[in-house]
């Protein structure tokens, strides 16, 4: 089972609310409202590391199904989730210590880039929507495509609800068949590692 889609969500919005609480503190400088900047942060970065990870091990299972350009968007995509991970991490690093010191100029450097890597993560939900969107779904559509031209069962259906349902049923198939390969992919690789 493919977590990443699911955990993806977390590390997008965290930043956002980290760079808020950052945003508070740096207009009104209250020790609490650095301190939840400081802890959301640290969250924020555990969580780009979990994304990261759960995207390295999800990457590898749709590589194959993805066209050329949507293997090199991913492998980018995977590129910059590293970068943010990494990144997270040392913001995340910067805040704690100057909270814990008390170091206004620390502090404010960290939000500052806070909020840069925000919207860098941004864009890179955007890139992620395009592998998903504009490069995962053309497989499954040339599959559909091809059963709309080559099969005598649609062509001998008796009205437009009879065609409708078995483009469904198809399409359901067509779903089915696709996660089956994944998930088999996922289990071979699984036997080859032991």
């Amino acid at each position: 089972m493919m977590i990443h889609p699911a955990t993806v969500h977390f590390a997008m919005v965290l930043p956002v609310v980290a760079s808020a609480f950052g945003v508070a503190y740096l207009i009104n400088r209250k020790e609490i409202m650095s301190k939840i900047a400081a802890r959301t942060t640290l969250v924020a970065a555990l969580a780009m590391i979990g994304v990261w990870y759960t995207g390295s091990q999800a990457g590898p299972l749709i590589y194959n199904y993805l066209s050329e350009a949507g293997k090199h968007e991913l492998l980018e995509h995977k590129q910059l989730g590293l970068y943010l991970a990494i990144a997270m991490s040392i913001i995340a690093l910067l805040q704690m210590v100057g909270c814990r010191l008390k170091k206004f100029g620390l502090e404010a450097l960290a939000i500052v880039l806070l909020i840069g890597a925000m919207f860098t993560t941004f864009l890179q939900g955007k890139h992620g929507g395009e592998i998903v969107y504009d490069h995962g779904k053309p497989f499954q559509m040339e599959q559909l495509t091809n059963y709309l031209n080559n099969d005598d069962d649609l062509g001998m259906a008796d009205d437009v609800d009879s065609a409708i349902d078995l483009i469904k049923k198809e399409t359901a198939t067509i779903n089915k068949k696709t996660t089956a390969k994944i998930q088999n992919k996922k289990v071979v690789e699984k036997e080859e590692e032991e």
